[in-house]
C-alpha cells in the first residue's frame, strides 16, 4: 500500500524538493527564497530586497510577502512596502550599489520591484538609469508590473511592456506559476 506524504501549508515556502502547490503570487514570494538558496549553494552570502507600492494589481503580493516574513528573514530577504513606486525603484537601484566601496555586509543584493501601470510610468527615471547602470556582480533586479488592462483598479488602463521597452528592460511573460519559478 502506498503511504501518503504529509502536506503542510508551509510547504509552499519551506519544501526544498518535490512537488508544491502554489498560486502565482505565492510563486513570486518564493522567488527570493530560491535565489538565496541558489546563491548559498554557489558559496555566496547575498541578501534580498523586495519593495513596491501597496495596491498594485499584483493581487495582494504585499500581504503575502508580509505573511512570509519569517521565511524571508531566514534567507536574509527584507520586504519593505514603499510610499510610492518612484521611491521603491530608486531604493532597488541603490541595492545594486551597496558594495561599490568594498565594505558591504553581503556579497551582493538581489532585488524585486513591483508596481502597477501608472507606477511604471512615473518610475521611468530610476528604471532607465538603474538598468543602464547595470547590476552588481552578485546582485540582480526583477521588475514586476501588474497591469490593469480593463482599468478596474487604476486611474488609466495600462500595458506596461512599452514602458519597459523604452527603458531597455527585457520582458518575460509567464503563463503560470511554474513559469514564474522557472523564469525567476
Amino acid at each position: 500500500m502506498t503511504e501518503l506524504r504529509q502536506v503542510s501549508l508551509e510547504d509552499k515556502y519551506l519544501l526544498k524538493s518535490g512537488q508544491i502547490f502554489v498560486t502565482g503570487i505565492q510563486a513570486l514570494v518564493r522567488l527570493p527564497m530560491l535565489q538565496s538558496d541558489a546563491d548559498r549553494r554557489a558559496g555566496l552570502r547575498t541578501a534580498g530586497y523586495v519593495t513596491g507600492y501597496r495596491g498594485s494589481p499584483l493581487g495582494a503580493l504585499d500581504q503575502q510577502l508580509a505573511l512570509a516574513g519569517d521565511e524571508l528573514e531566514a534567507c536574509d530577504v527584507r520586504f519593505l512596502a514603499a510610499v510610492n513606486e518612484d521611491l521603491a525603484a530608486t531604493a532597488v537601484w541603490g541595492t545594486q550599489q551597496a558594495g561599490w566601496r568594498g565594505d558591504g555586509l553581503f556579497d551582493g543584493v538581489f532585488s524585486m520591484w513591483y508596481a502597477k501601470g501608472p507606477g511604471v510610468d512615473r518610475s521611468g527615471d530610476p528604471l532607465r538609469h538603474g538598468n543602464l547602470a547595470g547590476t552588481s556582480a552578485n546582485g540582480g533586479v526583477l521588475v514586476l508590473m501588474g497591469d490593469d488592462h480593463a482599468c478596474e483598479s487604476s486611474t488609466t488602463a495600462h500595458q506596461s511592456e512599452y514602458s519597459l521597452v523604452n527603458t531597455f528592460i527585457p520582458i518575460l511573460n509567464p503563463a503560470g506559476g511554474q513559469d514564474i519559478l522557472d523564469f525567476g
